[in-house]
């Protein structure tokens, strides 16, 4: 058995070569299709010297290998194909690879396979290099054009559609986007469908593609579609690029969904829907999760992730904007309280254990262990203390500054947190302790009151995690209100910045001893050590003006 290799952050160089374009040409058959790909390369100025060019690959039968027309004989492994620098011209050259796959054999449903007669493809996050060879890493962004042949009536990838006939139909993405963004279905399947104008102007041809009569459970799934791309515009000023948005519902779909290019892929269970079989939280997870793949158009696709060790970037980042999606629809406090339970339910369980890892970790061995609570929850909520920190304002321009600057780009969290820093004049080195330490902060509060002057004390440990023994202290956002005796807010919300290990804040000018509202909003993912005092619970029920409290 071969041992698995540890993949390191601090080892990352980018890619030997730029892929400018790629060219795809499926030929679809159960037991033997065929891929061919032509892709246009060049030297990377990064990666100076005589390079080989290594493609990942994995369970590929090649046919053919060809460099600028002429056939070459590349080395092959079970993972990899590699062309000899020798091979390989000085400057710019295309590379054609003709393979062969069996998608109705394909039973981990990664790459392409089949579902019910259905081809369809997942390849995040190293699913690619199971459809053919390729440089299978985020950082490697390209322009996609794909011919599909195959006799079915709906043949779907990313991008726009420029032309189709009996039995084949192709499709060109404008847009650079790595592999594991790239997206196939072909099958016999019907249209539930709608039009949207975008904030410019621009007509969106939407279609969320089914089972035939599955079509009439479907409504629920567009109008959440419709809403989030309108919250989008208002929200964030993010407009879909694309002439065609399509959803298409699978029954064998080893993850939620995932938000392909142009072209999202769902498990059914969360598309359909009808009022006589469907629960209030079939509803509103549906509604969730339409809205965050279509986030991902913007934080995830557009702007990708240099290498996975960056995931948190795109997914803390799109689950922090679903959740406020989902509470401008609903209510903001039930989302909020809903949110924090399933985080203290899931991720701080993750934190105590022999799991424990950073949001963003510094190695991994199986990339598919990535996509944990951590990564994703712990993720939005590192997101949600950046706000609360720089201020709506402060956030709202490092978020345009963001999508300005790294438009197009596989960014990291350093690239991120650069931004916040350049809109606003913060330091945010200590802040970043968050991305980089493991573990739940512990928050233990004492409080003093002297002649009208409230004291509160916080103390933070950090405790230790598997290879991370000791820790330096957090930045804490602790939002605080007080209230005094007859319930009314003397102190309204005020945000406390706590940078040490050990911190007190004092409050003035009071006429008595108030009863504080402590952590509200949960605007820090911690464990407050706190004993409230008899009959203090009973009292913030009655007057705390923070829900969450």
């Amino acid at each position: 058995m071969t041992e698995q290799k540890t993949i390191r952050l601090a080892d990352y160089q980018p890619f030997t070569h730029i892929v400018e374009a790629v060219e795809l040409t499926f030929r679809l058959a159960p037991t033997a299709t065929r891929v061919l790909s032509k892709l246009a390369l060049h030297p990377n100025p990064d990666r100076p010297g005589r390079n080989d060019l290594k493609l990942d690959g994995e369970g590929l039968k090649l046919i053919s290998c060809r460099v600028e027309g002429m056939a070459v004989t590349p080395s092959v492994t079970d993972h990899s194909l590699t062309v000899r620098p020798e091979d390989l011209p000085d400057g710019p050259f295309t590379l054609e690879v003709e393979v062969e796959i069996a998608p109705e054999a394909n039973t981990a449903l990664e790459g392409l396979y089949m579902s019910n007669g259905m081809y369809c493809t997942q390849c995040e996050a190293e699913g690619f290099r199971k459809i053919t060879y390729y440089p299978d890493r985020p950082d490697v962004m390209s322009r996609f054009k794909v011919r599909i042949e195959a006799d079915l009536p709906i043949l779907l990838s990313n991008g726009n559609p420029t032309a189709q006939g009996t039995g084949w139909a192709e499709w060109d993405d404008p847009w650079p986007k790595p592999a594991y963004l790239f997206a196939l279905v072909a099958g016999d399947l019907r249209a539930h469908s709608a039009k949207y104008t975008t904030a410019s102007g621009r007509p969106v041809d939407l279609h969320i593609w089914v089972r035939p009569g599955d079509e009439d459970r479907c409504a629920y799934a567009m109008d959440s579609l419709i809403r989030s791309m309108k919250w989008d515009e208002e929200v964030y000023g993010r407009e879909y690029d694309l002439d065609v948005f399509n959803i298409v519902a699978v029954d064998d779909f080893n993850m939620g969904a995932m938000e392909n290019k142009g072209l999202n892929i769902f498990n059914s269970r969360y598309v359909l829907a009808s009022p006589e079989t469907a629960t209030d939280d079939d509803y509103t997870r549906i509604e969730a999760i339409i809205a965050h793949e279509y986030f991902h158009n913007w934080t995830g696709n557009r702007i990708t992730c240099r290498d996975w060790f960056q995931l948190c970037l795109k997914e803390g980042l799109t689950v922090f904007r679903d959740h406020q999606f989902s509470g401008d629809m609903r209510s903001s406090a039930v989302r909020r309280i809903e949110d924090v339970a399933t985080l203290r339910a899931r991720q701080f369980r993750e934190d105590d254990g022999p799991l424990a890892h950073p949001v963003r970790p510094e190695s991994f061995v199986e990339i598919n262990n990535f996509y944990t609570a951590t990564v994703y929850e712990k993720g939005a909520e590192v997101i949600g203390m950046l706000k609360s920190l720089v201020g709506d304002a402060g956030y709202k321009r490092a978020l345009d500054l963001y999508f300005d600057r790294h438009d197009g780009d596989a960014a990291t969290i350093e690239d991120w947190l650069k931004v916040f820093e350049d809109e606003t004049d913060r330091d945010l080195s200590q802040f970043k302790l968050w991305y980089s330490q493991a573990g739940t902060p512990r928050l233990k509060v004492t409080e003093a009151w002297d002649n009208g002057v409230y004291t509160l004390t916080f103390t933070q440990t950090n405790p230790p995690t598997p290879g991370q023994p000791e820790k330096q202290p957090k930045v804490i956002p602790i939002k605080v209100g007080l209230l005094n005796p007859n319930g009314d807010e003397v102190v309204p919300t005020i945000m406390l910045e706590m940078t040490r290990p050990r911190q007190s804040f004092r409050f003035e000018g009071l006429a008595a001893k108030p009863v504080p509202s402590i952590l509200r909003g949960f605007s820090a993912p911690v464990v407050l050590d706190r004993k409230p005092v008899p009959g203090e619970r009973a009292f913030l029920l009655a007057h705390d003006t923070d829900p969450f409290n």
